[in-house]
């Protein structure tokens, strides 16, 4: 499967703005937005007209590279969106606020989405006491996620219990005994990414 595997960072001032994908870095003074932001590269300063194509396609960049997708598995987010009953780009953003791994990301567990993401594919939780290691799995209104009680003793979840996490009114999560559960489904106004959901539907209605 393609991999990204250059810095992050890098990525984050292409699009100029935080995507938070390196965790606590991101909201710290190292965070490289914060230190240099001009896109990478020799002509990251130059001043060129941006098209309406461009404008669109770094929307879309933005919203996949904020939640670490390959284009194909994009794309069929927008199409999955586009065949439901309402505004397509709000239905893509709750879509992708609904996977698995950005659930655990919203609850606190892991630092980033990348994070999260290798803790579900490593089996670390639990979906109403069933073992789930599918990051894009589709939680639904009144699901309970877990972490196993055999994995509750690694280090990354001692480090969680008791902690004060914030997080959308869509989600609760109990520090103490590292479950959560599902209180409703996503809004849009609950997706804190700035971005412009209806630039990607008219760059993929095209």
């Amino acid at each position: 499967m393609a991999k990204y595997t250059e810095a992050d960072c890098r990525l984050c001032r292409r699009e100029g703005t935080k995507l938070f994908l390196k965790g606590e870095r991101c909201t710290s003074k190292k965070c490289a937005v914060e230190k240099r932001p001009a896109p990478p590269g020799q002509h990251g300063l130059s001043r060129k007209k941006v098209s309406e194509y461009g404008t669109q396609l770094r929307e879309k960049q933005k919203a996949k590279r904020a939640y670490g997708l390959l284009e194909r598995q994009f794309r069929q987010y927008y199409e999955r969106a586009s065949s439901m009953k309402g505004n397509t780009g709000e239905q893509m953003i709750c879509l992708l606020e609904r996977r698995l791994d950005n659930v655990a990301f919203r609850m606190g567990i892991g630092g980033s989405r990348a994070e999260s993401r290798q803790i579900v594919n490593h089996g670390h939780l639990t979906v109403n006491g069933k073992n789930v290691n599918i990051p894009s799995y589709q939680v639904k209104a009144g699901d309970v996620i877990a972490v196993k009680d055999s994995k509750k003793d690694n280090a990354i979840f001692k480090e969680l219990k008791g902690a004060k996490i914030t997080m959308p009114k869509w989600l609760t999560f109990d520090t103490e005994a590292l479950k959560g559960s599902i209180v409703e489904l996503p809004k849009r106004e609950d997706a804190d990414l700035t971005i412009k959901e209806h630039m990607i539907v008219e760059l993929y209605s095209k």
